[in-house]
């Protein structure tokens, strides 16, 4: 079985790898004061990046999640301030075919949230989510209510922004009172929505911590001290190959759970618990060792690693962190073996020979 990416898919990230060298540059990044850059934006929507899961028949290029991932790994190497997570995240969920169009044009931003709100006798909600990027600047917010998933346009909803270490993006709290909403999906649709978070953010992560590793290692090999180069050490050698193992981890989790999500299989809550969960700890943890490679210099808003780590800081706990997900990947695997199953995933344990278990 080939695990590498297809020829199709190495394109896909070598033209985007490209785009955002020239468009998402770090200069741009720190020019980007809101969190967003309007440019580059519209550079997206015209490469057709929001819609690129959208089925043909619908106006879009027909490819998959493993193809998000792609493009999201890009955005996250290239700190790019622009809301492309939560778009693709809404554009698979909004069901009222004006609005999709809408989110494909990029004449509508879309916000995110994890946390549920609560659902009025009247079909409206209320409530606060989790701090919400891009929640100032959004036109639509897209929410669970418990077991339905909601669409709430945000034009006369109070938000109030929220000062972050990220400096990158935007963050804000949205308090919803009585606000209108849509229902878009019921309590298959939330999970499939946190699985989609989930992974989302974990491609974003794993594309920086990718960008942190090429930084650190770059960094070592300039960097002298005693007249020798400081990646001849052995202390910062073991850091850096550590390093490599986090990131190498998080791209196989990834990439999993993304194959699986777009798959339909049976394991993808499983897998996107797990990559969320592997990602929120290693990408701070390669973040962190990054800086510490670099040594005081890393301490200073001029390093680029430290814009890597306030935004791997962000999404660590975006959608989820890992002690959530490992709730969760608990509660799953528990429920899996209470019925028969095998924490393995799909098996049925039998009473084999000697009453050992086997997997069927």
């Amino acid at each position: 079985m080939d695990f590498d990416l297809s020829p199709d898919q190495l394109a896909l990230r070598d033209a985007a790898a490209d785009l955002l060298a020239v468009e998402s540059s770090i200069d741009r990044v720190r020019a980007a004061t809101d969190g967003f850059d309007r440019a580059l934006w519209a550079s997206m929507i015209e490469q057709g990046w929001t819609a690129i899961a959208v089925p043909e028949a619908d106006g879009g290029l027909g490819l998959g999640v493993v193809e998000v991932a792609v493009l999201l790994e890009q955005a996250g190497a290239h700190l790019s301030p622009v809301p492309l997570l939560q778009q693709l995240i809404a554009i698979a969920e909004v069901t009222d075919a004006g609005q999709r169009a809408e989110l494909l044009a990029g004449d509508r931003i879309a916000a995110v949230a994890h946390r549920s709100v609560e659902r009025n006798g009247d079909g409206s909600v209320s409530g606060r989510p989790e701090p919400v990027i891009y929640g100032a600047l959004a036109d639509v917010l897209v929410v669970p209510t418990g077991n339905e998933l909601v669409a709430v346009d945000l034009a006369d909803v109070a938000r109030s922004p929220e000062p972050a270490m990220d400096q990158t993006r935007e963050l804000a709290w949205i308090d919803l009172d009585h606000a209108p909403a849509t229902v878009i999906g019921d309590v298959a649709d939330v999970a499939a929505h946190r699985r989609r978070g989930a992974v989302f953010h974990a491609a974003e992560m794993l594309g920086s911590a990718e960008a942190v590793m090429r930084l650190a290692v770059e960094y070592a090999k300039e960097r002298e001290q005693f007249g020798r180069p400081i990646g001849s050490f052995q202390a910062v050698k073991h850091r850096c190959a550590d390093i490599l193992v986090d990131v190498e981890g998080m791209r196989s989790a990834v990439y999993h759970a993304a194959w699986a999500i777009g798959a339909d299989d049976p394991d993808a809550a499983v897998a996107a618990a797990t990559a969320k969960i592997w990602c929120s700890d290693a990408g701070v943890r390669v973040a962190e060792s990054a800086l510490q490679v670099h040594g005081g210099i890393g301490f200073t808003w001029e390093a680029d690693v430290h814009l890597h780590l306030k935004r791997a800081q962000l999404d660590q706990v975006s959608f989820g962190d890992a002690r959530h997900h490992r709730t969760e990947l608990a509660r799953m695997l528990t429920e899996r073996l209470e019925t028969g199953g095998s924490v393995l995933g799909r098996g049925t344990i039998l009473e084999g020979p000697k009453g050992l278990p086997h997997i069927h």
